[in-house]
């Protein structure tokens, strides 16, 4: 029993001593440390010798900043280019004065006749507005009165009353015309082609 003591003390004074922690298990086929108190071990060595720095032209590296300084300058000079708007521009083909049609000179008659006639249209329409603003000022007070007393009769109805009807939208109302529709007009379809010009912006090349 004693040799056998002295065999394993023996064993154990010649075994590596390991920090706690740093033994190694397996997992799924790939050896791994168990603790990061051996982190120094896995640090891989990845030096590589000192490239040689490549020797510069003084000369070549001012002209350069040279070239970088006057190109900064030409940019803060140039003005910001606009995108025109092509509907404010008329195309050159409009102002063809042959294409412009003659202007009729109509007879004294016929121009006072027009004014005379607008005048009476603007008079029948000032009528009209008129009877409408009358109409609606008393229609409202009638209104207001019919709620006054509704109210004092039945307050419940009167809730009822004054909640907005969701059936009187959208509302819709034509009104008077340059000229007058054409009856079963139907409009042309067909294919167009989109000639809109794309503008992009110019990169200045070093």
């Amino acid at each position: 029993m004693a040799a056998a003591a002295l065999r394993s003390a023996a064993r154990a004074l010649r075994a590596p001593s390991r920090p706690p922690g740093t033994g190694l298990r397996q997992t799924r086929g790939a050896h791994q440390r168990a603790s990061l108190l051996s982190f120094w071990e896995l640090v891989p060595t990845r030096a590589e010798p000192l490239r040689k720095k490549k020797k510069v032209d003084p000369k070549k590296d001012q002209a350069a900043k040279d070239r970088l300084k006057k190109r900064i300058r030409k940019l803060e000079k140039a003005s910001q280019e606009l995108v025109p708007i092509e509907d404010f521009i008329t195309p050159v083909k409009f102002l063809d004065k042959s294409r412009q049609r003659p202007q009729v000179e109509l007879p004294f008659e016929e121009n006072e006749r027009r004014a005379l006639l607008l005048k009476r249209w603007s008079l029948y329409k000032q009528q009209e507005h008129e009877v409408e603003k009358d109409a609606i000022r008393a229609m409202l007070h009638a209104q207001q009165e019919a709620l006054q007393e509704l109210r004092l009769e039945s307050p419940e109805l009167y809730d009822e009353a004054i909640k907005r009807d969701p059936s009187l939208f959208p509302f819709e109302r034509e009104g008077p015309n340059h000229t007058p529709p054409v009856t079963n007009y139907q409009p042309p379809e067909g294919r167009y082609s989109d000639i809109t010009k794309v503008y992009e912006q110019v990169e200045f090349k070093r």
